[in-house]
């Protein structure tokens, strides 16, 4: 009996890890994501811009690896079965008595297996899985060799690039993929950095808040009209007093006896300049122009406006002209981090509250968005309504009355008070899954 070839397992088990090592350098780069990678490129994190070239070039990157695990296997198989399957017969003839043939044939099974399984878990399983933890960092770590590897097998490389590229061609696709990240793959990356403590949920909702305001209208986010606070140009000194006075507000639209009527706006440090000066109040004079703007508008490009306007408020006006309310940098932040307790007319009645049993109470009056947001799920991309009395009018299609409801979505949506005709508060309660959905 021959001695066991340990120098021919070791040589087997190297080979095993190199295969890994080819795994682990394909699955780091492809999980990969470009923006880290540009940021460690950025910070000069070695091999960083050696793998983002790989990354963004990855046909002639695969053939190489390809190339590398196919040989690998290839090798490691014929080289274990010739160097291994007589010693392990011979040890399992001396054991078990096996005929001599019969101890061969099976030695060289159990080679078969026991390499394919080391190669599975230590070639393979393993390596990607490690890949898998920091794949930008061991992306830069294995790019400067993976590319070597790839010059050396450039001739081979070049012709499996090819062959792919002509087999795509005939199946009419495209090789590249489109790689562009879509909102709802940066919401739920947000929602996981946010389970994982990388972000703090107050975080996350202004985060949320910014994409929303980005998809909005104007009139989805402006004051309005039959909540704007004016003034008319036509009142008395001792008016004009006394309204200041109660108004919480420092710039107010100037009218002249009605709303529809904007002459422009006043501001507070104005009036008191006139007093201070012993001038009379005359509105007229000291209202400033005011830009106006379509109610169609994105919420985003309301705020370019708004920050080269002689005086922060826009006038939003429907396509037919008439006035439909204003809009102002504090409506567009509260558009991101939500209503401040000095704009609430009531502090202790806040625009979306969740009741102990799961259920939510909604102001009429709060965008549908953000509804949309605390239940789960979207809401269409061609709607013409802004805030959830729009959501159950929408819904409805008639005036609805204190009681109705209606479902949509897995919820239950009750009409629990009308201010008049206007949908002051909605409950929204969750239903079975074997309810009938609207």
């Amino acid at each position: 009996m021959q001695p066991f070839p340990w120098l021919d397992t070791a040589i087997i088990m190297a080979l095993i890890l190199l295969n890994g090592f080819f795994a682990m350098s394909e699955m780091a780069i492809v999980s990969s994501r470009r923006p880290r990678l540009r940021g460690l490129a950025t910070t000069g994190y070695r091999g960083a811009r050696s793998a983002l070239e790989l990354a963004e070039n990855p046909g002639s990157f695969l053939s190489s690896v390809q190339i590398g695990i196919t040989l690998v296997g290839i090798v490691n198989g014929a080289y274990s079965g010739a160097t291994l399957a007589l010693p392990v017969g011979q040890r399992l003839s001396g054991w078990f008595r096996f005929e001599p043939a019969l101890a061969e044939e099976i030695g060289f099974a159990v080679v078969i297996v026991l390499t394919t399984y080391l190669s599975l878990i230590i070639g393979e399983l393993v390596p990607k899985q490690f890949a898998l933890r920091s794949p930008e960092k061991l992306a830069s770590f294995v790019a400067p060799i993976m590319k070597v590897v790839s010059r050396v097998a450039r001739p081979a490389v070049w012709a499996l690039d090819w062959s792919s590229a002509a087999v795509f061609k005939l199946l009419g696709q495209v090789r590249h993929g489109d790689n562009r990240v879509t909102e709802e793959e940066l919401r739920s990356v947000v929602q996981e950095a946010e389970t994982a403590g990388v972000i703090e949920e107050s975080e996350r909702q202004m985060i949320s808040g910014i994409m929303r305001l980005a998809d909005r209208r104007v009139r989805g986010v402006m004051t309005p009209r039959g909540d704007v606070d004016w003034i008319d140009a036509d009142m008395s000194d001792a008016e004009i007093r006394r309204h200041l006075a109660a108004s919480p507000h420092t710039r107010l639209p100037v009218a002249r006896g009605t709303v529809d009527d904007i002459i422009g706006v006043l501001q507070a440090r104005d009036v008191v300049q006139a007093l201070i000066e012993g001038r009379s109040l005359d509105l007229v004079a000291l209202a400033r122009r005011a830009p106006v703007i379509p109610d169609v508008v994105d919420a985003v490009d309301a705020l370019a406006v708004l920050r080269d306007a002689d005086i922060p408020i826009a006038l939003v006006h429907d396509e037919y002209g008439h006035f439909e309310g204003i809009v102002t940098p504090a409506d567009l932040l509260a558009a991101i981090a939500g209503e401040f307790r000095s704009d609430v007319d009531d502090a202790n009645d806040p625009p979306a509250v969740e009741r102990d049993d799961g259920s939510w109470l909604f102001s009429g009056a709060l965008p549908a968005d953000e509804m949309a947001d605390r239940l789960g799920f979207d809401l269409e991309a061609d709607r013409d309504y802004e805030t959830v009395a729009g959501f159950v009018l929408e819904h409805v299609r008639h005036l609805p009355e204190t009681g109705e409801s209606f479902i949509v979505r897995h919820w239950r949506f009750e009409i629990v008070d009308m201010d008049g005709r206007k949908v002051d508060k909605v409950l929204a309660s969750a239903v079975k899954a074997n309810v009938i959905i609207a």
